[in-house]
């Protein structure tokens, strides 16, 4: 798993749209005023959000400003929480659980295909800028293990086969639809599977 690293690169400037500013208002008033600095977290995931999945130096300066705090303060979360971006990711952001779970199933496989199909190394975005991976601690969906989380959608109950169709479609700007690739709704047995009686001993 590769460290998080800042981008160079950086915009002078960052400011919130006129939709997300009022989006960001609507999230500032659930806070009381003297904790409206714990609304750092959902504005830079707005921020994020609005900037093509990467969170700028720009746009953390903006927030401080914003929720009066300071810049270091909006930092050490950004630069904390896995889910910030602090370098541009490619349009198909692939993130690849490899904790215990999701390893024993088989994530590493999944890995590799990333490897051959995208990059070599993590966090390198494709020449024509649609794909990027990386490894990430655990998403939560360990009972659909092995899986990966492309942008806000899971992927899940993955194998070699699927996986490969999955990366394809990315590569091809056409993506497949999200879910389990086992015929699973939520955490519900196996379509066509019997687990009653004695075969769910």
């Amino acid at each position: 798993m590769s460290l998080k690293k800042v981008a160079q690169n950086q915009p002078k400037d960052f400011e919130f749209s006129k939709e997300n500013l009022a989006l960001a208002e609507k999230i500032l008033r659930k806070y009381p005023e003297e904790k409206k600095k714990s609304a750092v977290m959902p504005l830079l995931y707005l921020a994020q959000r609005q900037n093509q999945n990467w969170i700028p130096l720009a746009a953390m300066k903006y927030i401080a400003k914003y929720l009066s705090i300071t810049y270091i303060n909006v930092y050490e979360v950004a630069t904390f929480y896995s889910m910030y971006n602090l370098s541009p990711v490619g349009k198909y952001f692939v993130q690849i659980c490899t904790t215990s779970p999701c390893l024993i199933r088989g994530a590493d496989k999944l890995v590799k295909i990333c490897k051959e199909k995208i990059s070599e190394k993590e966090n390198k975005v494709t020449e024509d800028g649609r794909c990027s991976w990386t490894e990430v601690e655990c998403l939560g969906a360990c009972v659909s293990a092995p899986m990966m989380q492309v942008n806000n959608d899971y992927y899940e109950d993955l194998d070699e086969k699927n996986t490969l169709k999955i990366i394809d479609s990315f590569m091809n700007d056409k993506p497949l639809k999200p879910g389990s690739y086992r015929g699973r709704k939520n955490t519900a047995p196996e379509r066509n599977k019997d687990y009653k009686g004695d075969k769910h001993a």
